[in-house]
């Protein structure tokens, strides 16, 4: 892999929200332009070796500085090094932003409701998305659905609330949903094809997936992604191709 691809960046903050997840900040190149939703290709060295991963940029595309969101993979080559970051490390960022997850490869159906559908860190360009005021007025209902197994793994979500009382002020369709895979006094506790399928996450919600108005994105667990595509389909709704349809994934697995 050419290095020359990259620049080398340091490392300003580290936050600790599980013992298997973090996220951290680091500088950002005047160059470096993305769109809400897209992907960032950061790299570390590894016993000499440049080792590269694709990270969903959680900072707004108008921040100074870029934030990332990343879970520990027990004895993988990257996140094992790289959970152990500290504040002036040095990491590598591909000087070129990737990926489709973004808005505007909508074209139809026209913006309506807006139905943000994340496990574990796919939260990450969600975030980014409603850290963009345009976000907020192009959609007259926005639902950010967050799933997790524990209590413990469900991060962000006072950022959650300052996003939408800063970037949202005034708007009166978003609405958070977190669900708690591994606990069954959590008001959902089911995993999101299954509440698509017995219509519990509408009901949460107070809004039908409807295939004439809504948009879905769907990021994280690849399995969530396949099965949660399946049961909205079966819904009457469409992949986005060419710019029409309703749902749309990230395929940097």
């Amino acid at each position: 892999m050419s290095i020359e691809k990259f620049t080398v960046e340091k490392v300003l903050s580290v936050h600790r929200w599980a013992h298997n997840l973090f996220s951290f900040t680091m500088t950002r190149p005047a160059h470096f332009k993305f769109t809400a939703g897209q992907f960032a290709r950061i790299g570390l060295m590894v016993n000499g070796e440049l080792v590269v991963r694709a990270y969903s940029v959680v900072s707004s595309p108008f921040d100074e500085n870029l934030e990332f969101f990343s879970i520990v993979v027990p004895d993988g080559a990257f996140t094992s090094n790289l959970q152990h970051l500290e504040i002036g490390d040095e990491l590598y960022l591909d000087k070129t932003a990737y990926g489709y997850l973004t808005l505007a490869r909508y074209q139809l159906p026209l913006a309506h409701d807006l139905w943000l559908l994340a496990t574990g860190t796919g939260l990450a360009p969600f975030l980014s998305m409603l850290q963009d005021f345009e976000t907020w007025t192009k959609y007259q209902h926005i639902h950010l659905i967050y799933s997790v197994r524990s209590t413990a793994e469900l991060a962000y979500v006072d950022r959650i609330q300052e996003i939408a009382e800063s970037f949202g002020e005034g708007h009166r369709g978003f609405k958070f949903v977190p669900i708690i895979t591994r606990d069954p006094n959590a008001t959902l506790h089911d995993r999101l094809p299954v509440l698509i399928e017995n219509g519990e996450l509408e009901k949460v919600v107070g809004l039908s997936l409807n295939s004439a108005t809504s948009h879905v994105m769907l990021c994280g667990n690849p399995q969530m992604v396949e099965d949660t595509k399946d049961a909205l389909k079966q819904r009457g709704l469409t992949m986005n191709r060419r710019g029409e349809g309703n749902i749309a994934v990230e395929n940097y697995w």
